[in-house]
């Protein structure tokens, strides 16, 4: 199930105010792999800023979002140029080699907090890409434990479109054990009743960890970056930018 703060349209209205296109670094580095891909996936495209910007910039293939959070694909569908996909990868429609570029933005692959559904979107996504294709996404580096910080850089305030001061505070749960963070957002605004709730579970996979679970799903890991400048992936690197493609067997005749 999608968290609130996606799937209320109230809530989702206000994302792209919290993280608008300047302030995000990962769309420098997806944007130029998505102009250049003739059929692109992006799950979990939650407001679809990415692939509504592409077609903008004259993507004339194939740009299909996935998201399972009805408030963020409200967002997205005011563009209708792009295909929108209300649901997840186990319940999408069986792609075979139809993309050449999948990928998961915004740390999307997070959400993926059990080997079950990691194993089961892992498996969706080799199978839709084409031999040459690559899925390419990022996971942050536990080793940084950047949720420390979560309470400063996720709190804040937007204006929202009509006119109103909207205040949202980021509080981690804790103490932080294993590779679950788990985290609640309050949302608050003078004009409305009351406060706002959604709840939020991510996993911090490392570097072994997504190998290990790509190469379960046949996939193998072409390169690997630190950050959004293409920096080596180190212990104290932020991120851990993957960059993947699908194992198969060479086609043999048959005669």
């Amino acid at each position: 199930m999608a968290d609130r703060q996606f799937s209320e349209a109230r809530l989702a209205a206000l994302y792209d105010l919290f993280s608008p296109w300047e302030d995000r670094d990962d769309f420098a580095f997806y944007l130029p792999l998505v102009m250049s891909a003739r059929s692109v996936l992006d799950v979990g495209c939650g407001t679809g800023t990415l692939l509504r910007r592409a077609r903008r910039d004259g993507h004339t293939g194939r740009l299909c979002g996935l998201d399972p959070a009805a408030g963020m694909l409200d967002v997205a569908r005011r563009d209708p140029a792009v295909e929108w996909i209300h649901g997840d990868l186990t319940s999408v429609p069986g792609w075979d080699r139809e993309f050449d570029l999948v990928v998961m933005t915004g740390h999307a692959f997070q959400v993926l907090v059990t080997d079950e559904e990691l194993r089961a979107a892992l498996a969706v996504i080799a199978a839709a890409l084409t031999d040459d294709g690559r899925f390419v996404f990022e996971t942050r580096n536990p080793l940084v434990r950047a949720w420390e910080e979560w309470h400063v850089r996720y709190s804040g305030e937007v204006v929202d479109g009509t006119g109103a001061v909207v205040r949202a505070v980021c509080e981690v749960d804790r103490p932080v054990r294993g590779d679950l963070v788990s985290f609640t957002h309050t949302y608050t605004s003078p004009g409305w009743d009351g406060p706002e709730r959604s709840f939020s579970t991510l996993r911090f996979l490392d570097r072994a960890g997504v190998a290990r679970f790509l190469a379960g799903a046949g996939l193998a890991v072409v390169e690997q970056y630190g950050d959004w400048d293409r920096g080596p992936c180190t212990g104290s690197a932020p991120e851990i930018i993957t960059v993947a493609r699908a194992e198969r067997p060479p086609v043999t005749g048959t005669g």
